[in-house]
């Protein structure tokens, strides 16, 4: 059984916590982030150190417990740190270019897919030749990073036989064998 919960959290200087009965709101130097708690989850702040307690050992309570001390860990590293994700995009002719927060893709259809990244998330692309181009994503929000990267991969999955699309930096994918010729 998981005692993630158990874990407290060292918060660096230049870090507030504040929290609410229903929501704590996480500041810091990368920005401010908020996360609605559910009733019966308490959170103690006590010399730099977080604990997130439960009032029972009910398994809803005991999985509430250690999903939102997760996430206010997110949090913390988040406003502090910030995370970072690159992908490739792998086929012939496969381009990335970003104007600000729009990201014009080409990926072997007839036209260009245009996508607008929210304004939380800084995007950069890198074209080197004899490499594949890459999109780096920057944010101080786990969550909202990893649901942007999520639609970018959903315009063109890795497909298992030639292993064309975006993956992300890094990802290994089970590769098919095909057809054998004929003789």
């Amino acid at each position: 059984m998981s005692r993630v919960g158990n874990n407290p959290i060292n918060l660096p200087a230049g870090v507030e916590v504040n929290f609410t009965g229903e929501s704590i709101t996480v500041k810091g130097p990368k920005g401010e982030l908020t996360q609605e708690i559910k009733k019966g989850i308490e959170v103690n702040v006590e010399e730099g150190v977080l604990n997130v307690s439960r009032p029972s050992e009910s398994k809803e309570h005991k999985a509430m417990h250690g999903l939102y001390r997760a996430l206010i860990n997110n949090m913390v590293t988040g406003v502090t740190e910030g995370f970072k994700t690159q992908q490739e995009l792998v086929g012939v002719g496969y381009k990335a270019e970003a104007n600000g927060q729009i990201l014009e893709l080409n990926l072997g259809f007839s036209h260009s897919i245009f996508m607008e990244i929210p304004k939380e998330v800084k995007v950069t692309t890198e074209t080197v030749k004899g490499k594949n181009p890459t999109i780096t994503l920057e944010s101080h929000d786990k969550q909202l990073i990893g649901q942007v990267a999520a639609k970018i991969r959903a315009m063109r999955k890795p497909e298992p036989f030639k292993g064309k699309g975006i993956r992300f930096v890094g990802e290994q994918l089970r590769r098919k064998a095909g057809k054998s010729a004929a003789k």
